[in-house]
């Protein structure tokens, strides 16, 4: 939930600061600052109380044959096989719980929180490939020091037991062991691509997240309103540019040698919306 949801949520539920101060326990000069805009990156867990006191509740709904009901655009609730999730609140669970979900269903864990991840879209999809490629040519081109990885991969951003991510596409430029089960610790530049279900998520929990953690560079593509915003976190203002579709984008880590050209990524989404696509017998096949 972005700081203006929040806002238009507050309106929606006729709720004072006050009254939001009292079921979050945030103070209410601190709730002050965050909904003004003055906090520009507020805690983790301060996001979290505020959506929980603020977001609209998710419809639950059983899967087959599994015995489990999943809380969508939301947190999960699991019980598989003889794994009990059921015992513990949001909030409690570990990287035991997390590695006994079944690979089918993907979700990620945040400060003990089970979020469950729904299917990416096609457009998400064709940025992310596209994404891969540019990143991939470019760390070639400069000796190959640096590993591009497609999500999912699993990362163990703060080291503890609490937390496991899937970036989108992350970028790691140190040694890591590649027949581990996850990558430890926070990469060089990671990437997420909004969706509907994760934009709350990718603009706020995850951006303090990886700020925190010690990301240098976080990349969130908007594919809805096409603009990508840019933290460069070894910056000290903390301020995200802003680029169009368009745009050529430096990549910061690499100090200059190298950019994304989204013109490229652009021009191929255009081609393929529906209104645009090439006809049927005009297509190469492969």
């Amino acid at each position: 939930m972005t700081i203006q949801e929040m806002r238009e949520r507050k309106r929606e539920l006729g709720l004072s600061n006050q009254e939001i101060s009292r079921r979050s326990g945030i103070p209410v000069g601190t709730l002050q600052k965050i909904l003004s805009g003055k906090t520009a990156s507020p805690r983790s867990k301060t996001i979290q109380a505020l959506e929980k006191v603020l977001e609209r509740k998710p419809a639950v709904y059983k899967i087959p044959q599994q015995s489990a009901s999943v809380l969508r655009d939301s947190s999960a609730a699991y019980a598989y096989g003889t794994h009990s999730f059921h015992e513990k609140k949001q909030g409690e669970y570990t990287l035991d719980d997390y590695y006994a979900i079944p690979d089918e269903r993907r979700v990620e864990l945040i400060d003990g929180v089970i979020y469950d991840m729904a299917a990416p879209s096609a457009i998400h999809q064709m940025i992310l490939g596209q994404l891969y490629l540019q990143f991939y040519a470019c760390s070639e081109a400069q000796g190959g020091d640096c590993a591009v990885f497609l999500s999912p991969c699993d990362v163990q951003l703060d080291n503890d037991n609490k937390t496991m991510l899937q970036p989108d596409l992350f970028v790691l430029c140190r040694k890591f062991d590649i027949d581990g089960r996850s990558i430890p610790g926070a990469p060089d530049l990671t990437i997420e691509i909004l969706s509907p279900s994760t934009r709350s998520r990718d603009m706020l929990l995850k951006m303090n997240k990886y700020h925190n953690a010690g990301v240098r560079e976080y990349w969130i593509v908007d594919p809805k309103h096409e603009e990508v915003f840019v933290y460069h976190f070894e910056d000290p203002d903390f301020r995200p540019v802003v680029y169009p579709f368009d745009a050529q984008i430096p990549i910061h880590i690499s100090e200059g040698k190298c950019s994304i050209d989204f013109n490229v990524i652009a021009k191929n989404i255009a081609k393929w919306r529906s209104n645009q696509r090439p006809a049927a017998e005009n297509i190469t096949r492969f």
